[in-house]
């Protein structure tokens, strides 16, 4: 089990920095497509922070402990934090798409690893998550199209 709850951990802590992360350029858009921009981080943010709260129930789950301080959450990320804010959508989008690419490394890792242990309830959660993922992995490289990358 050691190694399906790091596994959890993991997926848990790149959910929520990709949520702050995402919350953040909620708060600090700017520009002539500041409308668009804003709502679609807002919908981005609202989604990752109600996947954060089932990940670690199912770390109580397997009975262990969930992070009990951002720098504990924090050491579990796979991806970089801003150390600025970015200068522009296009460098939020971009640094979203690397996010969201960790976190869907992380969910295949949790999949695997909990389709190993037999454990099919979080095997599911997994499998429906890297499904959300992949949509918004479409709709991050469907942005940065429309702004000519």
């Amino acid at each position: 089990m050691d190694k399906l709850v790091a596994t959890l951990r993991l997926t848990l802590g790149n959910t929520f920095v990709m949520y702050f992360k995402s919350h953040s350029y909620h708060w600090n858009v700017e520009g002539m497509l500041f409308s668009e921009f804003h709502t679609f981080f807002g919908d981005l943010y609202l989604d990752l922070h109600g996947a954060v709260d089932p990940f670690a129930e199912e770390v109580r789950k397997l009975d262990a402990y969930a992070p009990i301080s951002l720098m504990e959450i924090y050491n579990y990320k796979t991806f970089p934090e801003d150390s600025a804010k970015p200068e522009s959508v296009h460098e939020m989008l971009f640094n979203l798409l690397e996010a969201n690419s960790q976190t869907l490394e992380s969910l295949s890792n949790l999949f695997d690893e909990a389709t190993k242990q037999k454990q099919q309830g979080l095997a599911n959660l997994a499998a429906d998550r890297m499904g959300i993922h992949k949509k918004h992995e479409w709709m991050i490289k469907s942005y940065l199209k429309k702004l000519g990358e």
